[in-house]
């Protein structure tokens, strides 16, 4: 009998210890918050792309869509743990919308679909069709107008409350603002539009506690057609303000790895988040903003790097940006399909950024803090009060090949910043979570945390996932092109008190 043993490589950890190391201190600004997100930041998707949606030569989609996904799959409900008519199916079609034919949803499927939530139990928002009842433009293409129709939804939401199913919220529309994706719609129209959609959200459910929030427009942001759409919806409409980040570019970009790796290319997202960010402080939603779909590289992914533990840098980078600038919930696309599914499409086994994201959401609490540092720009640093109190929780991201970082913390010194701060010295040991390729390539597709490979266990059960327990007298060693958490359980930040 044969037995096949992963682990990580005592040679990858001879590399690292042969790499340049730099000294850097880190200052936590701990007295105010600078941001807050909810609770539940971390999000994935469940989009409904069939087997046939093909991109780039390759259709990585398999049976993981919406109307198809096995829902049954042991692997699948322990990963999310950590119709009246007839119904067509999505058609490959030419001349059809993103080349499909219209599909649907059966009641059926929704039934199934909600046996899976309530199991697992998701917190759930739903994307209504905004194009239902309208017709495309006969002088400009892409453009589709007229009244939304509204009857598709009531019939929905109708035998959605029937059952009692739970919808945390609705998202109207997909991709549709702006120079939309494929298609778009006037703000104006869209604004109008949502008003009818909360008027029924009101009516449908009628006690305030149990009313899903509006969300929308779930689509690419432009700064003219965003103020234009909630000046016209109004105040008390829009209850979360939702845009889409896919800031890597086509999925077959052969520049994908070195864009990740760039630190100023990453940078140059934050201009997205500022403006959205500027909408939301001038309109005030109740759910502030959401980026509703990240993925990365559009259509699907990119098959060479999506899956693997360089995608991380990109993933843990832009959530952690994205806390910074109040977003509230930063949503992947997706649990599972195309090549960047936090789950593998065909085998359901969790691909490299779905640790990296189970982490973040067990460590990383709501409240955001500011952390400056004077260092190569490939250390990038982010700071939450612990999720669970007391201390702060951080991550490194160190996009070097080269060079490792031991890092010492600061406290700042509140309401003075011309005197010095005070250096951290820590009594309690910190709890530290480094992640890294499980080769000495970060196109590996397994990832090691505290060197032990990341795999599941026979139950298909996720595996432990402990810290490793830290002198808090040493400095915080971040290996190169290596990613870490680390709570510090004993230092002092009034905002998290």
């Amino acid at each position: 009998m044969y037995f096949k043993f992963t682990f990580c490589p005592i040679i990858l950890l001879l590399w690292a210890s042969l790499s340049f190391a730099q000294n850097v201190n880190v200052v936590i600004h701990g007295a105010a918050s600078i941001a807050k997100t909810d609770d539940n930041f971390v999000c994935v998707t469940l989009d409904w792309w069939p087997a046939e949606k093909c991109d780039y030569n390759q259709c990585p989609w398999g049976k993981a869509g919406i109307l198809n996904l096995d829902l049954r799959y042991g692997a699948l409900i322990n990963s999310i743990k950590g119709e009246v008519s007839s119904c067509p199916n999505f058609m490959k079609r030419e001349d059809g919308l993103f080349g499909f034919s219209q599909g649907c949803l059966s009641m059926e499927r929704w039934d199934q679909l909600n046996r899976f939530f309530n199991h697992t139990g998701v917190k759930l928002t739903f994307g209504l069709n905004a194009l239902f009842g309208r017709n495309e433009s006969q002088t400009e293409k892409g453009l589709w107008i007229d009244d939304w129709q509204p009857q598709n939804t009531r019939d929905f939401m109708q035998y959605t409350i029937s059952k009692g199913y739970k919808v945390d919220s609705y998202e109207f529309g997909n991709q549709l603002s702006g120079s939309g994706m494929g298609a778009k719609v006037d703000a104006k129209q869209y604004g109008k539009d949502v008003i009818v959609l909360k008027n029924l959200v009101k009516e449908l459910y009628a006690h305030p506690e149990t009313q899903p929030k509006v969300l929308g427009p779930g689509g690419f942001y432009e700064e003219k057609w965003f103020n234009t759409f909630l000046e016209v919806s109004g105040q008390g409409i829009v209850d979360g303000l939702t845009h889409h980040i896919y800031n890597l570019g086509p999925g077959d970009d052969p520049n994908m790895m070195n864009k990740i790796l760039d630190p100023s290319y990453l940078n140059q997202v934050s201009q997205t988040y500022k403006g959205v960010s500027d909408v939301v402080n001038k309109f005030r939603p109740q759910l502030g903003a959401w980026v509703s779909e990240s993925g990365g590289a559009l259509n699907g992914g990119s098959k060479d790097v999506s899956r693997t533990f360089a995608d991380g840098f990109w993933y843990l980078d832009q959530m952690g940006m994205a806390s910074t600038y109040d977003q509230k919930v930063f949503c992947t696309q997706a649990l599972i399909g195309g090549n960047y599914g936090l789950l593998n499409a065909t085998t359901f086994v969790p691909n490299p950024n779905y640790y990296g994201a189970l982490l973040w959401h067990r460590l990383m609490g709501s409240t955001v803090l500011a952390v400056t540092k004077e260092s190569d720009p490939n250390l990038r640093v982010y700071a939450h009060c612990a999720k669970k109190k007391p201390g702060v929780s951080l991550i490194f991201i160190n996009l070097s090949k080269d060079r490792s970082f031991n890092i010492t913390l600061s406290n700042a010194k509140p309401g003075d910043a011309g005197k010095p701060n005070y250096e951290f010295v820590g009594k309690q040991n910190r709890e530290e979570y480094h992640l890294r390729a499980l080769t000495r390539d970060i196109k590996d597709d397994i990832v090691c945390l505290n060197d032990v490979p990341m795999v599941q266990t026979d139950s298909e059960d996720i595996p432990a996932m402990d810290p490793k327990l830290v002198d808090a007298s040493k400095p915080i060693s971040i290996a190169a092109q290596s990613i870490a958490y680390v709570t510090i359980r004993d230092f002092e930040a009034p905002a998290c008190v």
